[in-house]
């Protein structure tokens, strides 16, 4: 999804379960800042489901296959939740295609407390075994319909249904219910979830990729985010002085529509920053291509980051 705007790329990339929707009203408030677009990542949104498992490692992929191909890199990596997970991978994997990096709410290793929630670890046993969770999901999407599937999520999520645009909240029950392949949709969710929870238990491959970030990040979190604790982002804040951390009080885990006025404005004066700071942003904009000329390859030589990063093996299902 285009939102159109003038100046270099802003990519916003969703999280486990979203699309291009959940971007919807922070968007607008970007395109002051650069040209932004809003992506579906495979077996989501818009983006219909192949066959093939759509674990972190292959979303990674498709990320940077978009950049090449329809971006203009370097880009703003805006990323929430499993989004965020993939960006940072991303960027620590070809930091040429990146020139900041901003986590909404993003998927961290968890401190061990939290899976002392009996709740939490039934959740987790049941996406997590082949099988049990397409049984599961199915049976669920049956029971309640689209537009009940909807508003649980974004509940779960500590967005207030009544708060949202009704056109919203209609185009998202329709994206849901116009979903033809949900068996496919169904298998690149759970495909996806395992991924992450993989990736989130392997702690020191994924600090290892969070240490190889060489460009500015900001770090947005909710304290009433109910999936990612805010103590996992404090923790990751800690260990990277350099970033720069922002806690939003009264915010769940999808701040860009529970409060996308707050993080429009957050998010405007740290992309007025950066680009203020940024040395070549006179020529980056003289050098922007008009929007149907054809996309330049992109090089993976690092542009502010000497260190030498080797991806981990991510599972693909």
């Amino acid at each position: 999804m285009d939102h159109g705007g003038a100046g270099p790329d802003i990519v916003l990339v969703h999280g486990l379960g979203g699309s291009h929707l959940n971007w919807d009203l922070i968007a607008p408030r970007l395109t002051p800042y650069g040209r932004v677009l809003a992506l579906d990542l495979p077996g989501f949104g818009l983006s219909a489901p192949d066959g093939r498992a759509a674990g972190v490692g292959r979303n990674v992929g498709a990320l940077e296959g978009f950049l090449r191909s329809t971006a203009r890199p370097p880009v703003v990596l805006v990323g929430n939740s499993m989004g965020g997970l993939v960006s940072v991978l991303l960027t620590a994997r070809s930091p040429g295609l990146v020139r900041g990096l901003v986590l909404l709410d993003p998927a961290l290793p968890a401190p061990s407390r939290v899976l002392r929630s009996p709740t939490a670890v039934a959740q987790l046993l049941l996406h997590a075994v082949p099988g049990v969770g397409e049984r599961v999901r199915a049976a669920r999407r049956r029971r309640r319909g689209p537009l009940r599937t909807v508003l649980d999520t974004l509940e779960l999520c500590g967005v207030d249904p009544a708060r949202l645009p009704p056109d919203l909240l209609r185009r998202s029950v329709a994206l849901a219910a116009r979903q033809t392949d949900v068996t496919g949709m169904d298998r690149a969710f759970l495909s996806a979830s395992r991924s992450v929870a993989w990736a989130l238990l392997r702690t020191r491959r994924y600090r290892a990729a969070r240490d190889a970030v060489g460009v500015p990040v900001l770090l947005v979190h909710g304290d009433r985010d109910a999936l990612v604790p805010v103590a996992a982002a404090r923790a990751v804040a800690a260990q990277h002085p350099g970033w720069r951390y922002v806690e939003l009080p009264g915010v769940g885990h999808l701040p860009q529509l529970q409060e996308p006025e707050r993080v429009g404005r957050l998010l405007g004066g740290w992309l007025g920053e950066l680009d203020r700071a940024d040395p070549l942003r006179d020529q980056r904009r003289r050098t922007i291509r008009p929007l149907d000329a054809e996309p330049e390859k992109a090089t993976d030589t690092p542009r502010t980051n000497p260190k030498s990063y080797q991806p981990p093996e991510l599972p693909t299902s």
